[in-house]
């Protein structure tokens, strides 16, 4: 005589901050300070104006550890995430049609708030693209190990190819990667910058579609690993791994940071061309080595429980709510319906407004914890994605 099967729990809910592993958080946290300070330069008119050593220094960094290492490192975490929210439904009973359902529903919201994003602010917007990505590459959740693997293998040519104009371009031209990218208001008003936004959109869109997806296939390894959950586990492999990605990412950027500062005039087209794949190429594998290292420093924070682990905590779990905010600060900043110093700091000052504006997030994310507070994103999305349960006595 078979064992009833027990009616689905309803799948609703995301993890309560006491459950919560500490190095995701962490991870997201750290996030966002890469994230600010790839964004901040974009809003500059002239990312030469100001200190040219402090300016230079900044460059090699950027390209070092910034440039095609931060949205790979939020990519990976994002893949991880998609993970614990499957295998969180799956313990409470919801069956894969319905869990599937869910985190599309949940991926095409994400898509909305970044249009959303788009259209009131930036048009350097990330959640879409993680969103759309993460409704196409739900399936492989129940893919086996070796899939996830080839997929991201197979996938990272693409994203590569693409990601490496990127590079190309600049180098070519002899600028800056910023430079390029400027989203400056420059002299454009409020409903000209608009119409260009909506236009660059979709085009903008599929090229980041394409190059995160291999860092979240990626991340969704990792996470059945619980590499994140459980670093002290796996102290010997994240060591190990997060010392020569880390090495390879540097290497891999130094040809390119050498023709950027100059030290390398006139290099052949070849190597251009070289230089212009290696550097985002070695740069996934240097932004998910980011998400190792913070694992490992996770171990010992865990320990301790200062205020400071704390607060970044808060940050992460507040990291959707934090990265919109950022747009909100640089628009005001940079833009001239706000401060208007998008003509007055260079690449050195706006690294300099990001960290800054990242110090504030960590205060204010600390102080909604206090309180007692969500961030109003995470809570948006969380109302728009998951089912509610009728009140108890309705029809």
């Amino acid at each position: 005589m078979s064992t009833p099967t027990p009616a689905p729990a309803p799948a609703r809910g995301a993890t309560g901050a006491v459950d919560r592993a500490l190095a995701p958080d962490l991870a997201r946290g750290v996030m966002l300070l890469a994230i600010a300070v790839a964004h901040a330069p974009l809003f500059v008119t002239a990312v030469e104006r100001g200190p040219a050593l402090a300016n230079d220094i900044a460059g090699v960094f950027h390209l070092l550890f910034v440039h095609n290492h931060a949205r790979p490192m939020f990519a990976f975490l994002y893949g991880y995430a998609l993970v614990q929210l499957y295998d969180r439904q799956t313990r409470r009973g919801a069956d894969w049609p319905r869990t599937r359902r869910l985190l599309r529903r949940r991926g095409w919201w994400l898509a909305a708030i970044g249009f959303a994003h788009v259209v009131l602010l930036v048009p350097i917007d990330i959640l879409a693209a993680y969103g759309i990505a993460g409704v196409l590459l739900v399936g492989l959740l129940r893919a086996r190990d070796a899939t996830l693997l080839w997929t991201g293998g197979v996938l990272l040519v693409p994203a590569t190819l693409l990601t490496a104009m990127s590079v190309w371009l600049p180098l070519t031209q002899g600028v800056s990667s910023y430079t390029v990218g400027s989203i400056a208001a420059g002299d454009r008003g409020a409903v000209e910058m608009l119409a260009d936004r909506l236009a660059a959109w979709p085009f903008g869109l599929a090229v980041a579609v394409v190059s995160v997806a291999p860092a979240v296939v990626f991340g969704m390894w990792a996470a059945r690993r619980r590499y994140l959950e459980e670093p002290e586990r796996h102290r010997g492999l994240l060591v190990r791994f997060t010392a020569a990605a880390t090495g390879v990412s540097v290497l891999g950027a130094l040809p390119a940071a050498a023709m950027q500062a100059g030290v390398w005039a006139d290099p052949p087209a070849a190597a251009v061309g070289a230089a212009s794949l290696v550097q985002p190429l070695t740069g996934y594998f240097g932004g998910i080595a980011m998400a190792g290292a913070v694992a490992l420093a996770a171990i010992a924070a865990a320990r301790s429980r200062g205020p400071l682990t704390t607060a970044l905590q808060a940050l992460g779990q507040r990291s959707m709510t934090v990265y919109l905010a950022q747009s909100v600060v640089f628009t005001f900043v940079f833009f001239p319906f706000g401060l208007g110093l998008q003509d007055d700091l260079g690449l050195a000052g706006a690294t300099a407004v990001a960290a800054a504006s990242w110090v504030a997030a960590v205060v204010a994310a600390d102080l909604m914890r206090r309180a007692g507070r969500r961030g109003p994103a995470e809570v948006l999305l969380r109302w728009l994605a998951y089912p509610r349960r009728p009140r108890a006595g309705s029809a």
